[in-house]
């Protein structure tokens, strides 16, 4: 499994450790502050490999993970959450519309891979709306974005004071997340992305659910699907 740290840009700022996970390479977030408290957004991990060098990280920086955030509810954004249950007692936090997503992952999986793997998880400790302002360490703070289309509960999470965008399968580099699957809508996607993400700071990093990372400017001027 990858796996890379970036900095914080200033004094109390906010670390993220990216860990890409399973077969379809996943974007697992961990994000902290000097408060040691941790969230971690969409954790992919599904083999015992992956989730075993997520614990020694966590382990090694002295973390205290306190929230598991979903930017949606696709099978592998959430293969480890009942890792993250039994190792740490958090259940997953979602969209209240991503409720069905998230039950019926199992069977997302089954028709997107064509086979069955184990796939167990935990029951959700809250749903939130969008508006909702969702804490991150001890310093920060998520808005909720409500970004429907790949999934009808798809959300991207906003940190205003590091202008970070963490934006799931929703946006990527220069494209945007696929609809043609259950629950999904294109007309959806595009204007929710176009009203109400590409309108944030042009300097806002963004962080996807799959692939490199890029910026709302970059997306702004360059992305054709947009």
């Amino acid at each position: 499994m990858n796996s890379f740290i970036i900095p914080p840009q200033k004094e109390n700022g906010l670390y993220i450790g990216c860990f890409i996970c399973n077969m379809i390479e996943e974007n697992c977030y961990i994000l902290w502050d000097d408060s040691r408290e941790a969230t971690i957004i969409d954790c992919g991990a599904y083999g015992e490999e992956e989730q075993a060098e997520i614990t020694r990280f966590i382990r090694k920086e002295e973390l205290d993970v306190k929230h598991l955030y979903c930017t949606h509810g696709h099978f592998d954004h959430v293969f480890g959450n009942e890792f993250l249950y039994t190792t740490y007692g958090i259940q997953p936090e979602m969209h209240h519309a991503e409720e069905d997503t998230y039950r019926s992952a199992a069977e997302m999986m089954r028709l997107f891979m064509h086979r069955d793997y184990h796939l167990s998880l935990p029951e959700p400790q809250k749903f939130f709306n969008g508006g909702d302002i969702l804490q991150v360490g001890g310093h920060h703070t998520l808005h909720v974005i409500e970004t429907p289309g790949h999934t009808p509960g798809g959300v991207c999470l906003y940190c205003e004071e590091e202008s970070i965008l963490f934006s799931g399968d929703s946006l990527f580099r220069y494209s945007i997340g696929r609809t043609d699957l259950p629950g999904g809508n294109l007309k959806n996607l595009t204007e929710s992305l176009q009203k109400k993400v590409l309108t944030l700071p042009t300097e806002t990093r963004v962080f996807p659910g799959h692939g490199e990372s890029t910026s709302i400017g970059d997306e702004r001027t360059g992305n054709p699907c947009l």
